[in-house]
């Protein structure tokens, strides 16, 4: 069965830091874009960054760049999220998803997460003020 396990949430303080894995089974990530979505309670979900294991390219929501960094250890079939500096408004459940074809779909359109075929139930994120 082709699913990613999330991994690494829970109480920070704010301007601490958490690091979020992504552990994938089932299939290779190497031939995938691997996204971290978002979803606050009461508000929809976004996508916060993504990584096309096809050529290395990241992106990131604006307002996590300079604080997030995703990264994928292909050996380990895994997708790292490390998160500094974080805030209160990142309180959010964190889930992961492949998309076959880039990571375009995953940062403009959040609902894009249920359309997905492997994706992850998610680890939540609290950051108290």
């Amino acid at each position: 069965e082709e699913q990613f396990v999330e991994s690494g949430g829970g109480l920070v303080q704010d301007g601490g830091s958490l690091r979020l894995s992504c552990a994938a089974s089932g299939f290779s990530i190497d031939d995938y874009a691997i996204g971290w979505f978002r979803q606050a309670p009461g508000k929809e979900r976004e996508g916060v960054s993504c990584i096309d294991n096809k050529d290395g390219s990241t992106y990131y929501k604006d307002s996590v760049k300079g604080r997030f960094t995703i990264s994928s250890d292909n050996a380990k079939n895994t997708v790292y999220l490390q998160m500094n500096k974080l805030k209160p408004g990142d309180t959010a459940v964190y889930a992961c998803a492949a998309d076959p074809a880039w990571c375009g779909r995953i940062m403009k359109f959040g609902s894009w997460f249920d359309q997905l075929e492997i994706r992850g139930r998610g680890t939540l994120v609290t950051v108290s003020s």
